[in-house]
């Protein structure tokens, strides 16, 4: 049976940016780019006072060449938007400093060794894993069991040609510096580090252990995770990620998203003021989703908030016509 906190790695790597940085060193061999159609997006746009307006847009931090250029609906979003926000400012995520910060908080201080904080049989799998991969556990010896568990998974997850250096939130940067835009965070990197950090001993060991089944299952979690976004699927996103997580392991949901959203509403609301005009606001996709999620937040406290997603139109469209038709048929044949 699957740990109630299965999924919870899908979830970290839904919400928080900083979290990818040291991905960039370890992707490798990604596919070559094959043409494919533009991924639905996750975007609402809220409706403000005197005009302005946000538009929200669910990120998936690590994606592929293909996955681009995005989808009509996010190009309009883009263009209409005076500035943009994402979870940390694009000169903090491109800072040097941010990798050691990851790494300096990584590192055991306490005289304990990875192994110590480590069952006999997740030991003993970590070791396989390592054999196999070519992973020197040897350096990862005083990392923090979080640390080790992040980076397996990324690890994996570059194999499917996954890589940072290709998230939304990264190609939405350049465009906006190129685009002479500003562009700016709704957090700091050290927050998004101590959230990592402020784990638990257990929940650090399960974090790990949940990365191993992942590999061990051929990463098919992070291959569905990855498809249901592309498909714009909200519904399967909350349902078997967040939930999940929400109900085994409700601190940390908390901590990674419940809390972040409560932090950012205030900002957002600071950009639906008179005058503001449309704010393109970049997040990872869970922060978006669910009761617990900012869209839904921000439609408690009154603003006027639909999703915006022209490539759904058609299958609405087919729905709604397929019931007319099938009643006249079954008056036809009476």
């Amino acid at each position: 049976m699957k740990s109630r906190f299965h999924n919870a790695l899908g979830a970290l790597l839904l919400t928080a940016a900083a979290l990818l940085v040291p991905a960039a060193a370890i992707g490798k061999d990604a596919p070559a780019s094959v043409p494919r159609a533009a991924p639905v997006p996750l975007l609402w746009k809220v409706s403000g006072a005197d005009g302005s307006e946000l538009y929200l847009l669910g990120s998936f931090h690590l994606l592929k060449p293909q996955d681009y250029p995005p989808s009509a609906d996010v190009e309009q979003a883009f263009v209409a938007a005076r500035r943009l926000l994402f979870e940390l400012s694009p000169q903090e995520l491109a800072s040097p400093t941010l990798p050691a910060q990851m790494l300096q908080a990584a590192v055991r201080q306490d005289g304990r060794q990875l192994k110590d904080d480590l069952d006999a049989a997740t030991w003993t799998r970590l070791q396989g894993y390592a054999r196999a991969n070519a992973l020197p556990l040897d350096r990862l010896a005083g990392m923090k069991p979080w640390f080790v568990g992040l980076s397996i998974s990324l690890a994996q997850m570059a194999k499917q040609g996954l890589d940072p250096q290709s998230g939304l939130d990264r190609y939405l940067m350049g465009r906006a510096d190129a685009a002479g835009k500003p562009a700016s965070g709704l957090e700091t990197g050290a927050g998004q580090i101590a959230l990592l950090d402020g784990m638990d001993t257990l929940e650090q060991r399960q974090l790990l252990r949940e990365a191993l089944e992942q590999a061990e299952q051929g990463d098919a979690d992070g291959q569905r995770l990855y498809d249901a976004w592309r498909r714009g699927d909200e519904a399967m996103l909350w349902k078997d990620m967040a939930q999940q997580m929400k109900r085994g392991y409700p601190q940390l949901y908390r901590r990674i998203n419940v809390d972040r959203n409560d932090a950012w509403v205030p900002l957002l609301e600071q950009q639906l003021k008179p005058g503001r005009g449309s704010t393109l606001v970049v997040v990872g996709a869970l922060h978006l989703l669910g009761n617990d999620g900012v869209v839904e937040k921000l439609r408690a406290r009154g603003y006027a908030v639909k999703r915006i997603c022209s490539s759904c139109q058609p299958q609405k469209k087919a729905a709604a016509l397929r019931q007319p038709v099938t009643r006249t048929a079954q008056k036809a044949g009476a």
